[in-house]
């Protein structure tokens, strides 16, 4: 299963080695990924497969926001096969 993970949150060091942490932990693999400061606010949007993962995705979900919480960030994971859906014609 492949799916997207949004970060959002004030600029500070960390962000990336926290969220990418928390994934290498449960064998999520991080297939593409972009990250941007804008205006002080940090960006970043992870394309991920969870095909060797030692966890689902609504536990994952849970623990990014979880982890958002503990640092001050919003992280969201969606499933790719919504937004795939959401721009079929």
């Amino acid at each position: 299963m492949k799916a997207f993970i949004t970060v959002f949150g004030k600029d500070r060091p960390g962000i990336i080695a926290e969220t990418s942490g928390l994934l290498a932990r449960h064998k999520v693999n991080v297939e593409d990924i972009s990250q941007t400061i804008m205006q002080g606010n940090f960006a970043m949007i992870m394309f991920v497969s969870l095909d060797g993962a030692d966890v689902s995705l609504a536990d994952l979900a849970e623990e990014c926001s979880t982890l958002g919480e503990k640092t001050g960030t919003e992280i969201f994971v969606r499933q790719e096969d919504v937004y795939r859906a959401m721009h079929r014609v």
